[in-house]
């Protein structure tokens, strides 16, 4: 009889090991699938940097376009080099032809290059501060840094050329003599 409640005892106590293992191996993955789901949850709530990306490459290209011109540039020239032609007595000077024909298309060009390269110039600067005002602690891809960096500086290249087409510096209308 001794024995059989030993035997019963020890029976006792392996079936409550096994319903215990039981019990810790069946919550173990139901955590780790809580902890998956969480994860999702913040990958689905933080910013991919899809934005960003897009902002740092229109940057470029617009410091790219403010550097060899535009189609809008291109037409508002046109424009004012016939407003030039229209305007311009027969009888008027060689100079004042010059200015009215050539020199205003030139500046309405150079100050489309301008607008231009001070939108490639805002778009780059605000995309390189975006994550100083964004989620702590998120890191901004190193593509992105670069390409806004790239988009800056065509930018200030672009405005700078900009400024010296329009005040006449840089390739500036002959004389007339």
């Amino acid at each position: 009889m001794a024995t059989n409640a030993v035997d019963e005892t020890e029976a006792t106590q392996a079936t409550t090991e096994k319903a215990v293992g039981t019990t810790e191996s069946d919550e173990a993955p139901q955590t780790e699938v809580q902890a998956a789901a969480d994860d999702a949850q913040t990958k689905e709530e933080s910013p991919s940097g899809v934005g960003q990306g897009a902002a740092a490459v229109v940057s470029a290209a617009l410091g790219v376009v403010s550097l060899t011109g535009s189609w809008i540039g291109t037409v508002a020239a046109a424009r004012q080099n016939l407003v030039g032609q229209l305007e311009t007595a027969q009888n008027a000077g060689v100079a004042q032809q010059i200015q009215a024909v050539y020199g205003d298309a030139w500046q309405t060009t150079a100050l489309w290059g301008g607008l231009f390269a001070l939108i490639a110039l805002v778009v780059g600067v605000v995309t390189l501060a975006r994550p100083a005002f964004g989620t702590p602690g998120r890191i901004q891809a190193p593509w992105i840094k670069s390409v806004a960096w790239a988009g800056v500086a065509l930018g200030v290249i672009g405005l700078f050329l900009a400024v010296l087409k329009y005040t006449g510096i840089l390739l500036g209308l002959p004389s007339a003599s």
